[in-house]
């Protein structure tokens, strides 16, 4: 089974991607719902993330409030960096635990996470996908979910460059234009990547036969 990142910049269409994926017959592990399980009380990062940022991130039940977590680290580098040292290692063992589960039953599958490049997951992969759009798109997008202009221009600033993610990618999927031409795109992936699966299978099949 070939193992897959997919990533791309905030409000760059990579969720839109992974669902597509997901319609196709790929699964795609999503490494955000691996980052909020990890942080659950009695989950391993939960005592790391509240001694480093503190109680006030707490909500009523004791649970780590995701909005105030995020108003903490985003507005501060230092700060993302150290969330991350913490859940990073554990959103990977996570990772590596699915795809176990995963192997031989798909041609392919997907780990979808923002920082792939940044948390040199893609060295442990076969390749990545790389969604992509233009910047005005992405600042649009986010202001319509409801972020001021001033709050969306951080949040992209503080994310790997798009030009830096493209040049590390191994494949792209343009979505700035409509829904339809991303969905070809995706199409064409997926094909394209069950027939090196089915090539890969054949070769190890004629390996072991000789």
């Amino acid at each position: 089974m070939l193992r897959y990142g997919l990533t791309g910049g905030i409000a760059s269409g990579k969720s839109t991607v992974a669902g597509i994926f997901r319609e196709l017959g790929f699964p795609v592990i999503e490494a955000d719902r691996v980052a909020h399980q990890v942080m659950e009380p009695g989950q391993p990062a939960y005592n790391e993330v509240v001694s480093a940022f503190g109680k006030d991130i707490l909500n009523a039940d004791h649970r780590i409030d995701r909005k105030r977590l995020g108003a903490v680290v985003f507005n501060d580098r230092e700060k993302l960096a150290q969330l991350n040292a913490i859940i990073h290692p554990r959103v990977e063992q996570e990772m590596e635990r699915e795809f176990a589960q995963l192997a031989g039953k798909y041609a392919a599958a997907f780990v979808e996470a923002a920082l792939i490049f940044e948390a040199d997951l893609h060295k442990k992969l076969d390749g990545v996908v790389v969604a992509w759009c233009l910047p005005e798109q992405q600042l649009a997008r986010l202001m319509e979910r409801g972020q001021s202009e001033t709050e969306a221009r951080k949040r992209i600033a503080l994310q790997m460059p798009a030009a830096e993610k493209l040049a590390l990618a191994t494949e792209k999927i343009d979505c700035s234009g409509s829904l339809a031409q991303t969905r070809s795109q995706v199409e064409a992936l997926a094909a394209k990547l069950q027939e090196t699966a089915w090539t890969e299978d054949a070769q190890r099949q004629d390996e072991m036969g000789e």
